[in-house]
C-alpha cells in the first residue's frame, strides 16, 4: 500500500513540473520552420531581430514587425499584405524550449483555433 502511495505521489510531482521556457534566447536570430503542407514537407527560414521579422517560404521572402506582449508572447504583423488573409495579425505564444529550438502555439488575433509547430534555431 505504502508503495501505491508513493508511486502516485511521484507521479503527480513529475506530471505538474513545468517545461523550460528559455524566452529571452529567441528573441533574435535565424530559425527555420518545417511543416508538413499536402503530405509533402516544406520549410520557411527568418531571421527575427527586435522589431522585424524576414521570412523566406517557397522562394518568397516577407517581412512583418514584431511587437512582443510578454517575454514568451509576440504578434507578428505584415508590412505589406496582398490580401485580406494576410493584413491579420498573428498571435504566437512559445509553450516550451531547449538549447536547439523551441514548441510554440500561434493563431490569428481573435481567432480561437490555435496550431502548434517547432522551430529549430540556427547557428
Amino acid at each position: 500500500m505504502k508503495k501505491n502511495i508513493l508511486l502516485l505521489l511521484s507521479f503527480f510531482m513529475f506530471s505538474c513540473s513545468n517545461k523550460e521556457r528559455k524566452c529571452q534566447d529567441f528573441k533574435t536570430g535565424k530559425f527555420v520552420f518545417t511543416q508538413e503542407i499536402n503530405g509533402k514537407k516544406l520549410s520557411s527560414t527568418f531571421t527575427r531581430t527586435a522589431d522585424l521579422q524576414i521570412e523566406t517560404f517557397n522562394g518568397k521572402t516577407d517581412t512583418a514587425t514584431v511587437r512582443w506582449v510578454n517575454d514568451c508572447e509576440f504578434v507578428l504583423q505584415k508590412l505589406h499584405p496582398k490580401t485580406m488573409n494576410e493584413k491579420k495579425a498573428i498571435h504566437m505564444t512559445i509553450l516550451s524550449s531547449d538549447e536547439n529550438g523551441y514548441t510554440f502555439e500561434y493563431s490569428f488575433v481573435g481567432d480561437g483555433r490555435k496550431q502548434r509547430g517547432r522551430v529549430t534555431k540556427q547557428e
